[in-house]
């Protein structure tokens, strides 16, 4: 079997399952991966569909010019329809670009122009602007805007939501993407909500950008608009191809978390993706530690490009360090390190106050732990260690038979689950033995030194192999 050109093989890219994301947790969370599609993203998809709508209304004719405004990907897989079909390509893009997206697009013959990125939309010298006012100087030229084209979100309803709907057989309960023009998220969510209105759609847009801040209020507030460096996703306009209606929640991303995620996903998943690959990433853990997942569950997690496109930036050390992005990037987030340990697996072990020592001894001996929380019902009260419960034994053999309560310490503090390795590394050299991590309303884990330095190990060895 062969095909008859290159655009032939786009669409129809793979599910692969997220080994190490959701280790432990409850639910599955598949990766949609795009960069299987020829331009190595998910924008072949309504670069194709828009020239084809173009041609079929007469909007493109032979031998025309088709002109754009693009980060990169959507104008690398109008290069390669152009290629196919005999049209010249003229790109507009934004200094924040990577040089490989530029070189990538000059290589297929296109003329791409730089323009400023921190400039209003309506600037004359705006990526937006530049890209307007040729298509308006340039005789039987077509401006695809794909911003506010309406091919690119049917592209997506047409090809990537009955995918993923048949994929996973119907199962699929959340799908997650990136929030740039627009046209993925929508034209996906159109489709799998038509199928199953209960499936929950979760965007994810950059810090810096106006989605989430007009998705909220319905207000356009120029002062959530702030400069910021992932590409693909994020806007300082609201395009025609967004539609809120279809999103249950967006999550905002900065941009050390989107590169940070980025990174570990290739080393830890073998994906080596783009920076809003990332951020769709971190955005659904966000959004799972607020909503945890159900065993049932299955998340679709669309990863828009591949990696290639940026190792002069995120994947380059000394551009990490620079923008100061590279700092610790390695150690495992609180709730990671939980997953890691496998505590996430087994309910918090307890003893009551009212119990004998004896009694906590044992517990102790069955589950091969160091340290024991105190509870008093549901609440927690106090603590137990293997120091303190020594430390008794060595002064009266007799202490055994002791209630707990009578010879307990104060608890361990009880932290949130967001909390940074470094500040709980700093509590547990103090002199604490450990502390109580809350999960949810109802369900709690402990971290102690040993679990630190199990995590911290591990993490060490993988990014060195």
């Amino acid at each position: 079997m062969w095909y008859s050109s290159i655009i032939e093989t786009v669409g129809n890219t793979p599910l692969v399952k997220l080994q190490n994301v959701n280790k432990g947790q409850p639910g599955t969370l598949l990766a949609k991966v795009e960069y299987f599609n020829p331009g190595d993203s998910v924008k072949d998809r309504i670069a194709l569909k828009m020239i084809e709508d173009a041609e079929q209304s007469g909007k493109l004719k032979p031998g025309g010019t088709i002109i754009e405004g693009t980060s990169g990907n959507t104008g690398m897989g109008l290069a390669l329809v152009a290629a196919v079909k005999g049209y010249r390509c003229i790109f507009t893009t934004t200094d924040k670009q990577s040089m490989e997206k530029v070189n990538l697009l000059r290589a297929l013959g296109c003329e791409v122009q730089i323009c400023p990125t921190n400039v209003e939309p309506d600037d004359p010298r705006s990526y937006y602007s530049v890209a307007k006012r040729l298509n308006e100087e340039i005789p039987n030229s077509f401006y695809p805007d794909q911003y506010n084209n309406l091919s690119n979100k049917q592209s997506h309803y047409e090809t990537t939501g009955p995918e993923v709907w048949e994929q996973t057989e119907g199962k699929v309960t959340h799908f997650v993407a990136g929030i740039g023009t627009g046209g993925t998220i929508s034209g996906t969510a159109q489709y799998l909500k038509e199928k199953n209105p209960d499936i929950t759609v979760i965007g994810v847009d950059s810090v810096g950008s106006i989605f989430k801040s007009y998705f909220e209020t319905g207000i356009f507030d120029k002062r959530h608009i702030a400069p910021y460096l992932t590409e693909g996703i994020g806007e300082d306009i609201i395009p025609a191809n967004v539609d809120f209606d279809l999103i249950d929640d967006i999550i905002q991303c900065p941009d050390r978390e989107a590169f940070v995620t980025t990174r570990k996903l290739a080393r830890r998943e073998g994906l080596f993706v783009g920076g809003s690959c990332g951020a769709a990433v971190w955005g659904a853990q966000q959004y799972i530690r607020r909503n945890p997942l159900k065993p049932d569950d299955v998340m679709v997690i669309l990863l828009p490009d591949s990696g290639t496109r940026y190792v002069s930036k995120f994947y380059n050390d000394e551009w990490m360090r620079t923008n100061g992005f590279m700092d610790d990037e390695d150690r495992p987030e609180l709730e990671e390190l939980i997953m890691l340990r496998g505590s996430g697996k087994r309910d918090l072990v307890t003893v009551d106050q009212e119990e004998s020592l004896e009694k906590a001894i044992e517990l102790m001996r069955h589950h091969n732990i160091s340290q024991l929380p105190v509870t008093a019902g549901k609440d927690i009260v106090g603590s137990l260690t293997e120091t303190k419960i020594l430390e008794l034994l060595m002064q009266s053999p007799d202490t055994r038979s002791r209630k707990v309560g009578s010879v307990m310490d104060e608890p361990f503090p009880i932290v949130a689950r967001d909390l940074k390795i470094d500040q709980i590394s700093r509590m547990l050299s103090n002199g604490l033995a450990a502390v109580i991590v809350k999960l949810d309303d109802s369900r709690y884990s402990i971290v102690t030194r040993s679990d630190l330095i199990y995590a911290l190990a591990a993490t060490n060895k993988d990014s060195r192999e």
